[in-house]
C-alpha cells in the first residue's frame, strides 16, 4: 500500500495514543475515539483489502469509491452519533482439519472500513501491553517466528515436556459481557465500546436467514482477531508470565498464535501441575478446553539419558500453525528439531487443488498454469522451512498428477499419457521448491 502524507499524519496520532498507553499501564483510557476523523478512515479505508468477498449489501470496495468521500463523511457520522447500524456477517464456510468446515463472517466493505479504524485505535493502546509470547495477527510477528521461538525453547530444554492447548471452538464460545468486561479494563471510550458491542450482536445470515447467536465473534471481521488477542492476553499470557512462571521449577516458555498455543516445560512435574490447573483457569473465563486434543507431549530429545526409562523409543510429536514438530538428525548428524506439513494440512492443501482444476477445467492451459504456479509458490513461502523440503516436493509431485487428472477429464478423447503431460510440463513447468529458509541450529 502506498504511503500518502495523510498517513503520515496518522502515523503520528497513534504514535500519540501509543504514548499515552505506555505512561498510563494498567489504567482505563477514556479518550480514544476522538481521533477517527474523515482523514483516519480514509487511512483505513487504504488499508481495507479491496478484493476481499462482499458481504450482505453485495457493494464492491469499487463500488464504495465512487462516492468515497460522501461515503466516509456518512460513515463517520453514524459512527460518532451512534446511529451506525453493524450489518449481519455472510456465513460462509471453509475447511478445516480435512474433516470439519469452519465457519467465516464476512462483512459488509464499509463495515470492514470502520472495524479497520477501530482496531488502529485499539492496536495503538494494546501493543503497549501485549508480550512476546503472543505472535498472532500482530504487526511485525509472524507464524514463522512463532515457530523460531518454539526451537528455541526446545533447545534450552533439550525439548523436554509440551503441553498443546486446544480451545473447543474459541471464536463460537467467546462470552460476549466477559470479552466486554475485559476491554473495559483498559478502554472506556464510550463510542468505541458501543461500536464492539455491535459488532458482536450483528448476527449472520445464511440462505437468506438472519441469526442472532448469544455467545461468540464471528471470524473473518476485521476487529475479531484482535478481540480475540485482547481476551487471550487475559486468559493466558499475563496469568502463565505472572502467576505460572515464577512457581515452576524448571524453564518453562508460552507461545501462542491468536487461539492456538503450546507451552514447552523443561520438567515434567511442572508441566502436569499446569496441566491440571488449565481447564479451571480457562473455564473462569467461559472458555472449555478440548479434551482429547489438550495434551501433554513427552517431547525430550533423544540422544536425552532420561530417555531411558521412557516405554517408547521416540519421542512424541506435535502439531501447531499446520507443522508436525518433531526431532531429527541433520546431516553432521545433530540432533535438530524439525517441521513438516502436518497430515491434515497437506490433505486440505491437496483437496483444495483438486476442487480448484475441477471448477476451472476448461481455462486456457497457460491460465492454470499461472494459477497453480501462484498458490504453490503461496504454500513453498509459507511450508518452506527446515525438514519439510520432501513434503514441497511431493505437493509439487502430487499437483502435477492432480493436473494432469482434470485435464484428462476435459473430454472423451482428452486423457493425457505421461508422455504427453512431459511435453506439457516443458513448456508450461510448475513451479519448483525452493530451499527452506528456517534458521540452522544444531545441538550436540
Amino acid at each position: 500500500m502506498k504511503e500518502t502524507s495523510s498517513s503520515e499524519n496518522i502515523c503520528t496520532k497513534l504514535e500519540r495514543i501509543a504514548k499515552m498507553a505506555r505512561e498510563l499501564p494498567d489504567k482505563a483510557i477514556t479518550t480514544l475515539s476522538h481521533h477517527i476523523d474523515v482523514a483516519w478512515l480514509h487511512e483505513a479505508y487504504r488499508r481495507t483489502r479491496k478484493d476481499g468477498a462482499r458481504g450482505v449489501d453485495g457493494t464492491s470496495a469499487k463500488q464504495y469509491a465512487v462516492k468515497l468521500e460522501d461515503n466516509l463523511q456518512s460513515l463517520l457520522d453514524r459512527a460518532k452519533s451512534g446511529t451506525y447500524r453493524a450489518p449481519p456477517v455472510r456465513r460462509v464456510y471453509i475447511p478445516k482439519d480435512g474433516k470439519e468446515m469452519r465457519p467465516l463472517g464476512i462483512p459488509t466493505f464499509e463495515d470492514k472500513v470502520l472495524q479497520r479504524a477501530v482496531a488502529m485505535v485499539l492496536e495503538a493502546v494494546y501493543e503497549q501491553d501485549f508480550l512476546d509470547c503472543s505472535y498472532g495477527f500482530r504487526p511485525g510477528r509472524s507464524a514463522h517466528d512463532a515457530l523460531d521461538a518454539i526451537r528455541t525453547a526446545a533447545i534450552k530444554t533439550a525439548g523436554g515436556w509440551v503441553i498443546e492447548i486446544d480451545i473447543r471452538k474459541f471464536f463460537d464460545s467467546v462470552s460476549r459481557p466477559v470479552l466486554m468486561d475485559v476491554l473495559r479494563r483498559r478502554v472506556r471510550d464510550g463510542v468505541l465500546l458501543r461500536l464492539v458491542a455491535k459488532w458482536l450482536k450483528a448476527g449472520v445470515m445464511e440462505d437468506g436467514t438472519v441469526t442472532l447467536p448469544s455467545t461468540g465473534t464471528p471470524q473473518g471481521g476485521v476487529i475479531s482477531p484482535l478481540l480475540a488477542n485482547i481476551l487471550l492476553h487475559e486468559v493466558l499470557d499475563t496469568w502463565f508470565e505472572r502467576e505460572v512462571r515464577p512457581r515452576l521449577r524448571g524453564r518453562g516458555t508460552l507461545v501462542r498464535y491468536a487461539d492456538d498455543a503450546v507451552m514447552v516445560f523443561e520438567r515434567e512435574d511442572d508441566a502436569r501441575r499446569v496441566l491440571d490447573v488449565l481447564p479451571k483457569r480457562f473455564g473462569k473465563y467461559g472458555l472449555m478446553l478440548h479434551p482429547e486434543k489438550t495434551r501433554l507431549v513427552a517431547f525430550e530429545r533423544p540422544d536425552r539419558p532420561s530417555r531411558g526409562t521412557r516405554s517408547g523409543p521416540k519421542p512424541e510429536t506435535f502439531d501447531f500453525l499446520g507443522f508436525t514438530i518433531h526431532w531429527g538428525k541433520s546431516l553432521a548428524g545433530k540432533w535438530v528439531m524439525w517441521e513438516r506439513t502436518s497430515k491434515s494440512r497437506l490433505r486440505r492443501t491437496l483437496k483444495s487443488l483438486s476442487t480448484w482444476c475441477r471448477e476451472h477445467l476448461h481455462d486456457p492451459v497457460p491460465t492454470q498454469q499461472r494459477a497453480l504456479n501462484q498458490k504453490l509458490r503461496g504454500h513453498y513461502g509459507y511450508f518452506g522451512r527446515r525438514g519439510n523440503f520432501g513434503r514441497l516436493w511431493e505437493i509439487q509431485d502430487r499437483t502435477r498428477r492432480i493436473w494432469r487428472r482434470w485435464l484428462s477429464r476435459r473430454s472423451q478423447k482428452a486423457k493425457l499419457t505421461w508422455e504427453a503431460m512431459a511435453r506439457l510440463l516443458e513448456r508450461y513447468p510448475l513451479a519448483k521448491p525452493r530451499a527452506p529458509h528456517a534458521r540452522s541450529e544444531s545441538i550436540a
